[in-house]
């Protein structure tokens, strides 16, 4: 069978296989709905934590970067692996201890205000919309090349499986749902690495044969007139490889959808367990990453050092050409660099298998891992969404008289039409898959960490500073990202309208926010009245994660 005939069979039977996980997950309470009614095993969770978390960013566009950035692109690697290590340490146990449904219900009840929960609300919906858009922009890269529909197409059916698993099951299908994702997408980009080691250097260790394709690929690269590929801050200066690796890490421990992972399991020893597992399940494809890489460049460059411009003409340049992903400058190539430049990054772990001539089920097996991966953390970027307009807002603001039955309509309504603005975005996107995740990270950097930090480990913090801080961390860092990224958000506009602050990038701008949270939080709370006595004591119950019964309430 060719590649096409391949994905079909492939990706129509692990498609089946998520509806018929919806389907049977099915939920009719809010419990069920938000949180999988608090019953889901650890290591079932640390595997959907990890299909939550390796998002298309990971598994279709990570790689990509690192290859075409070199040493700089460990920055990823870095930020996101050392970052769930940071939730899983310092605030995991202590967020399941609370025992709600999601991060705005803890900064509600923390800060006692309906005002700090309404501001939870806005940050977690334009972090969860930044986030989905690169999911959605990730389906469409694998649709368009390996279903040969229109990139456009390829995100309308994404949306419309993502939709019916999550608006049926909620918490629960998503939840029993990613841990097949992971089961496809784990298989998809570890058995290509295994294969192309084998070839490249009779090696089945992916992680030790990129030690030997490395040298070589350095060698290559100074040839053609390219920096070493091993060269330190070719890319990003030291000041913003610091700053993305800092913002990655301090993301990733205030993502509110990997944050309400932990409210789904029975206990909080549970919820140190599943964060064991999901970061031992996460490490298999983040050590793997690397190499796929370092074996991707090489391919690349090496088959061009061999061909020169005549590279235009192989079968796999041709296939990407035809859905715009490789976009040559009109006289063509002259050089390597300017290769490199036609290509686009979030190609790349979907072309590899292709240019190493693999097997045709491998090439739609990769595509198939490709789809799980942006499907999986869509599902639960969309319930972050549905639970902070539903639950947060309508739920506890506008109607707290609604009944359950109420909370779930306008819950499942909600997913729905964050499934379509979801598309929108993932067709319009702000960049590269990776580096339109990476702003979400900077948002979730400048508005939730530091008043989760706070919030557990330091009792005077109120309800004055934690509304300020989020404020001016939030609406600096989407400012400054839209200032930056001005052509990609703004009609008329071809160039950013500015550059970067100071030094950084968009990408790592959301430290710079954090920051000015912190600060914000800090000052006003000692410049106001101290928090009530009993949220005091609430905070000295949380610090100590045991099994205790467990602090949360609502507010009044």
């Amino acid at each position: 069978m060719s590649i096409q005939e391949w994905t079909w069979v492939t990706v129509g039977l692990t498609f089946s296989m998520y509806l018929y996980i919806g389907y049977r997950s099915r939920v009719a309470s809010t419990r069920g709905f938000y949180v999988a009614g608090q019953g889901v095993s650890a290591i079932a969770n640390g595997a959907a934590t990890a299909a939550d978390w390796m998002s298309a960013a990971s598994f279709i566009s990570m790689a990509g970067l690192i290859s075409f950035m070199g040493y700089d692109g460990s920055v990823y690697l870095l930020g996101w692996t050392g970052g769930y290590v940071l939730l899983a340490l310092l605030l995991a146990p202590y967020l399941r201890k609370f025992g709600q449904y999601t991060v705005p219900d803890f900064v509600a009840a923390r800060y006692y205000s309906k005002v700090a929960r309404l501001v939870a609300a806005i940050a977690a919906i334009f972090v969860s919309f930044t986030y989905v858009a690169g999911q959605m922009a990730g389906v469409g890269v694998a649709f368009s090349r390996f279903l040969t529909v229109p990139f456009e197409v390829g995100v309308i059916i994404g949306m419309a499986i993502v939709a019916f698993f999550a608006v049926l099951g909620g918490m629960k299908g998503i939840t029993y749902t990613q841990v097949a994702q992971y089961c496809v997408l784990i298989f998809a980009f570890t058995i290509p690495a295994i294969a192309i080691a084998l070839l490249l250097t009779q090696n089945p260790v992916p992680q030790v044969a990129m030690g030997e394709i490395l040298a070589k690929l350095d060698g290559i690269q100074q040839d053609l007139g390219l920096s070493a590929y091993s060269s330190p801050f070719s890319n990003f200066s030291k000041l913003n490889v610091f700053c993305v690796a800092f913002c990655l890490m301090a993301g990733t421990a205030g993502l509110p959808h990997v944050i309400v992972r932990f409210y789904t399991v029975k206990s909080v020893q549970a919820a140190r367990w599943s964060a064991f597992w999901a970061l031992l399940f996460i490490s298999i494809l983040y050590l793997t990453a690397p190499a796929v890489a370092i074996f991707a460049k090489y391919y690349i460059l090496n088959q061009f050092s061999e061909m020169g411009p005549d590279i235009q003409n192989v079968e796999w340049v041709q296939n990407w050409i035809a859905t715009g992903l490789i976009n040559f400058p009109e006289g063509g190539i002259t050089d390597a660099q300017s290769l490199l430049d036609s290509i686009n990054r979030d190609i790349i772990v979907l072309a590899t298998p292709e240019i190493a001539n693999l097997p045709p089920f491998i090439v739609a097996l990769v595509a198939a891992g490709g789809l799980a991966a942006a499907l999986s953390t869509a599902s639960g970027l969309l319930l972050v969404i549905s639970s902070s307009l539903a639950h947060d807002i309508y739920g506890k603001m506008i109607k707290p008289e609604a009944t359950d039955k109420e909370r779930l309509f306008v819950g499942r309504l909600m997913i729905f039409l964050a499934v379509i603005l979801a598309g929108i975005l993932g067709i319009y996107p702000l960049g590269f898959v990776a580096e339109v995740v990476a702003f979400a990270f900077g948002l979730a950097a400048a508005s939730f960490f530091p008043v989760i930090v706070l919030g557990i480990f330091w009792k005077r913090a109120n309800k004055q500073g934690a509304i300020a801080g989020m404020s001016i961390g939030l609406a600096f860092t989407f400012i400054m990202i839209v200032l930056m990224r001005a052509q990609n958000v703004i009609p008329g506009m071809d160039a950013p309208i500015i550059e970067n602050f100071f030094g950084i990038n968009a990408q790592g701008i959301g430290v710079i926010g954090l920051i000015l949270n912190f600060v914000a939080t800090i000052s006003v709370s000692l410049l106001t009245a101290p928090p009530p006595e009993e949220v005091r004591e609430m905070v000295e119950e949380i610090r100590y994660p045991g099994e205790a019964p467990e602090m949360a309430g609502d507010v009044h």
